[in-house]
């Protein structure tokens, strides 16, 4: 990317901070995906999404510098330039993540059959002229409602765009990442490309080993998602007790990683070729750089530097905050799940992790649960992160006894 120019184009910093996160994020997501489904198509799109994050890391750069008219905006604003390179940092270890898969570093057979049902599947199409889904938009078909298929990303005219909202409308040559459990992508697939979904071959050579490491591997994506997710929000929103919580994240990240290299080292000594399983070794080390990169991310607002007000202008501007909320003792969450109490409904306030008590983890320390559901139990101690509207904070903290 060094050979082609890069022209300065004027966007706001926070812009250029959402897409970094928007982008990184879906860089960590599918680089796992690519290693757990075995999809040498979606480490493909990783390795073209890493490209389109280097151009947008030197636009950045420029926005930064343009901003900066004085040595104070300068000290204020060194902590986001931390931010971009730490966001390259990411983009370059899910590129090596990748890489295992297209360059077979070495894998051990049986992985796709090890992993856990609640993992969905994700599938490259390309949109073929006269497809189903050429036409109405995505809100008009709604697959998710129907199929409990998202389009989570659409390749058009060279460039990758995330997230795709309810009134894009897709067209002949789009090239598409939709996920979902296999039966949406059955019956989807044939809209988007007049051909059968071929569901890929699963090896059931799993060993109580393997199994392990499939479940340390897919928590951490989750965990390293959710340091990635904070890590933007701390810097976003200025918000400390965020920011210690990527702490806590890169910590348990560190822990994850020298399990898999055990879990890994125990089984080489019972399998016939050793070298298949070098690339956990190397999904290992990449995670840890991913956390790392995180907490670089949240290092200005650990340091207590303040935002530069072209940043805290444009959170003023925006109603969604991420929340740290304790619950309380004998407050109406202590005791319940999240579905009992209608959490969201409540409070319009989606909870993205849950970090629990130190009784109720593994030997008395505290234990994370990433995207909790329904019957998630929550009792005092526990500290729930949610994402919603500033007042949906407030109505989630009333519930959870915190008054300050």
């Amino acid at each position: 990317m060094a050979d082609e120019g890069v022209a300065y184009e004027p966007i706001s910093v926070r812009e250029v901070l959402t897409e970094l996160k928007d982008t990184a994020e879906l860089l960590i997501d599918l680089s796992y995906s690519a290693v757990l489904l075995d999809s040498e198509a979606i480490a493909g799109v990783v390795l073209d999404l890493e490209d389109e994050l280097d151009v947008l890391g030197m636009q950045a750069r420029m926005s930064l510098l343009v901003a900066a008219r004085n040595p104070e905006d300068a000290r204020q604003l060194a902590p986001v330039l931390g931010v971009v390179g730490a966001t390259e940092t990411i983009a370059n270890a899910a590129g090596d993540i990748a890489s295992v898969v297209l360059e077979e570093v070495g894998l051990p057979p049986g992985m796709r059959g090890s992993l856990p049902e609640a993992v969905e599947s994700i599938v490259r199409a390309e949109i073929a002229p006269g497809a189903a889904l050429v036409g109405p938009t995505l809100g008009e078909r709604n697959l998710e409602t129907d199929a409990g298929v998202r389009v989570i990303a659409l390749e058009r005219d060279g460039s990758w765009h995330l997230d795709p909202g309810a009134e894009t409308r897709l067209r002949p040559g789009d090239a598409v990442l939709f996920r979902g459990p296999e039966d949406g992508l059955d019956a989807v697939y044939p809209e988007a490309t007049g051909e059968a979904y071929a569901p890929p071959v699963v090896d059931d050579q799993t060993t109580e080993d393997l199994q392990r490491a499939m479940d340390t591997l897919v928590l951490m994506k989750n965990v390293s998602e959710l340091a990635v997710d904070l890590a933007y929000g701390a810097v976003l929103f200025d918000d400390e007790e965020v920011a210690r919580e990527v702490l806590e994240l890169e910590a348990e990240v560190d822990a994850l990683q020298s399990r898999l290299v055990a879990w890994t080292l125990r089984a080489a000594a019972r399998v016939e070729n050793p070298i298949e399983l070098r690339g956990l070794v190397q999904i290992a080390n990449s995670s840890e750089a991913i956390s790392d990169a995180a907490l670089q991310i949240s290092e200005g607002v650990l340091r207590g530097i303040d935002a530069h007000p072209v940043v805290a202008a444009a959170v003023e501007d925006s109603d969604e905050v991420i929340a740290r909320v304790v619950v309380g003792p004998d407050s109406a969450l202590d005791g319940t799940t999240l579905g009992d109490r209608e959490v969201k409904t409540e409070t319009g306030m989606r909870v993205i992790a849950v970090r629990t008590a130190g009784a109720r983890g593994t030997d008395d320390e505290p234990d994370w649960v990433v995207s909790p559901d329904a019957d998630t139990p929550l009792v005092a101690g526990d500290v729930l992160l949610a994402k919603g509207t500033r007042s949906g904070a407030d109505r989630l903290r009333d519930l959870a006894g915190q008054t300050d």
